[in-house]
């Protein structure tokens, strides 16, 4: 049975403290983080049973701090991925969000979900749920908005990210971790990540236009946007792929990720229909790029300005729910 306690992490620069928590079970160790609800570590082994760490993270608060356009392992919100023109609308009304990428509001604006401080508590030996309010007008999103989520690690040692919301008002809502994944490890400075080898099972995917915003919906087919069957994952993705599974009540698996070199696999199961695929090849900071690949499950990108897109229209009366399964095995 883990310990679950909360211990400090280091302050942010107005000196609000950050704590971490450690969940731990069936190998897997998970370090989750109450600034930004950042997965900041987790630890598997590799074929030979040799743990390391498989997320890009920082070891203080100042590193997120300063470099938080990369969201290194963050819950983004109230709107993951972009939104054009920083504008959508609602109800007959038009409303502007923060601008904070160019023409486009991303991940929920200039501080989003990723830069405040969640309220922490154990829920059960092998999870955490993480709390706050986000009131009206937060970076210009409508309603208040009361967010939970549920990290948990599962008997296998699978990590389950379960997000509800609920509104007072009519408002759009997407959440998503942004955790950067090297399979490889971490420690000592990662290897790039183009040799892994990735499945997608998805046979459309987003078209994006010079703000990476989607034009459309597009075949894979006979393109280098097909992944349906296992290969190396390479370089020059930032794009959104239109799960065949689509919007389901319960998870299912979507994706899997492998590394021959440590033998480490990862699968990905979500109840979203979408899944962002990004080789991080702008990636910023202390880490080169390619050194991550970023699995974010969502809704896809401007879907408030995509009537055909599934909706993320949240109304009084009903829940948000999502819910995303990261599960860890070892190949020969």
């Amino acid at each position: 049975m883990s310990e679950l306690s909360g211990t400090p992490f280091g302050t942010l620069s107005d000196g609000t403290e950050v704590r971490s928590w450690t969940l731990e079970r069936a190998g897997v160790r998970v370090r989750v983080l109450s600034y930004g609800g950042i997965v900041q570590s987790v630890q598997v082994p590799d074929r030979t049973g040799r743990p390391g760490n498989v997320v890009l993270g920082f070891d203080d608060p100042a590193g997120y701090e300063e470099h938080p356009g990369p969201y290194f392992g963050a819950l983004v919100g109230r709107y993951a991925n972009r939104i054009a023109g920083g504008a959508f609308p609602l109800d007959g009304r038009t409303y502007q969000v923060t601008r904070n990428e160019g023409p486009s509001c991303l991940h929920g604006g200039a501080r989003g979900f990723d830069k405040r401080v969640w309220e922490v508590v154990p829920d059960g030996p092998y999870a955490l749920r993480l709390s706050r309010v986000s009131p009206d007008g937060e970076e210009g999103f409508p309603g208040r908005v009361e967010v939970s989520a549920v990290y948990a690690l599962e008997e296998s040692g699978a990590l389950r990210l379960d997000y509800e919301a609920v509104t007072d008002a009519p408002t759009v809502l997407a959440l998503t971790n942004h955790s950067y994944w090297n399979l490889g490890g971490v420690d000592g400075g990662p290897e790039p990540t183009a040799g892994h080898e990735l499945r997608v099972d998805a046979s459309r995917y987003t078209p994006v236009d010079a703000d990476l915003i989607p034009t459309g919906v597009a075949e894979v087919a006979g393109t280098r946007f097909d992944f349906r069957e296992p290969r190396k994952s390479g370089s020059g993705y930032d794009h959104n792929y239109v799960l065949d599974k689509g919007v389901t009540q319960a998870a299912e698996e979507v994706a899997e990720l492998y590394d021959p070199a440590s033998g480490r696999v990862l699968t990905v199961a979500t109840t979203e229909p979408g899944l962002q695929l990004y080789t991080a090849d702008q990636l910023t900071g202390p880490y080169p790029p390619g050194s991550g690949i970023a699995l974010e499950t969502q809704h896809f990108p401007d879907s408030p300005n995509h009537p055909e897109f599934p909706s993320t229209v949240l109304r009084p009366g009903e829940v948000y729910r999502s819910r995303t399964v990261y599960g860890f095995a070892v190949r020969d």
